[in-house]
């Protein structure tokens, strides 16, 4: 697997890069825009192209977008509607200037009126931005709808909402999934043992397709497996412990998919992402060889 963490573009796209390259990040994910607000940034030709060529100058494999949080497809109010599509419109296209490869939303929230409408909107809604020859206006870039933890009224938790959306959307590959393993964890999908996780991988496949799990999102949990709460903790320090990631790690299906860290800072305030990357990388040859030891 390609690791890498979600890092800041405070300051300029470029300081993205520069803290992946610090973290040893072989791929990155970013907001392009800040994510606590509709307001879209003004961004020049120059900006894209001194970011396109910092990623290449630095062998960022992968580039992920993370969408705004204000998005909501889910949402039968006629003005979050509107801006939820016109915001999703936009950041395809500035995707698409920066080379993003792809951009990962959360499918929304039904917020009360019930998860069969709620579906529907998103379907609708997705079919809308992306279908026609126009595709949306991303470019080379991707959607990828993000596993939830089922927290609330959000959509996504089950692998079954995620194939109605994909199939009713009718846009074919334009749409993917990102499987965030605390989410996933919460949401009462385990992988605390191989058989657990063939399981889970098993089921993905026969509900979704693993050709459409394009990216990771690696976090543990401060909750308990099944709470539905969503609450990233850093690798091997939550509920989840170290197995799950190993036997990600370890899985050759996934060699070459980006998976990225959105774990929290540090007690003391640092990143911690080239502490969570040390750990990651050093998982799956232990896994190895802990079942070597077990069959001799």
């Amino acid at each position: 697997m390609l690791l890498g963490a979600h890092e800041s573009i405070a300051g300029g796209y470029t300081r993205a890069v520069d803290e992946g390259v610090e973290d040893g990040c072989a791929c990155i994910q970013v907001f392009t825009k800040n994510q606590t607000q509709w307001r879209d940034p003004v961004v020049s030709d120059e900006a894209c192209a001194r970011f396109v060529e910092a990623r290449r100058a630095a062998g960022i494999a992968v580039v992920m977008s993370h969408g705004s949080y204000l998005v909501n497809l889910a949402s039968d109010n006629g003005e979050t509607r509107r801006r939820s599509l016109e915001a999703l419109r936009a950041e395809l296209a500035r995707c698409a200037r920066l080379g993003v490869d792809y951009l990962v939303i959360h499918p929304g929230a039904h917020m009360g009126q019930g998860e069969e409408r709620g579906l529907a909107l998103v379907a609708e809604g997705l079919g809308a931005l992306l279908g026609g020859a126009g595709g949306g206006g991303g470019g080379g870039t991707q959607l990828l709808l993000e596993t939830t933890a089922g927290q609330g009224s959000s959509i996504g938790c089950r692998f079954e909402q995620l194939a109605w959306i994909i199939a009713h959307a009718g846009v074919g590959e334009r749409i993917g999934v990102c499987l965030d393993t605390c989410h996933a964890d919460a949401a009462g999908y385990r992988m605390g043992t191989r058989a657990e996780y063939e399981a889970t991988m098993g089921e993905l496949d026969r509900v979704v397709g693993l050709s459409r799990l394009k990216a990771f999102h690696l976090n543990d949990s401060k909750k308990a497996h099944g709470s539905r709460v969503d609450r990233h903790e850093q690798i091997g320090k939550g509920t989840m412990g170290l197995t799950p990631f190993g036997l990600l790690l370890g899985d050759p299906r996934f060699a070459s998919h980006p998976g990225v860290l959105e774990t929290p800072p540090l007690p003391g305030g640092e990143r911690g992402y080239k502490e969570n990357l040390s750990v990651l990388r050093g998982l799956a040859p232990k896994i190895d060889r802990k079942r070597k030891r077990n069959k001799s």
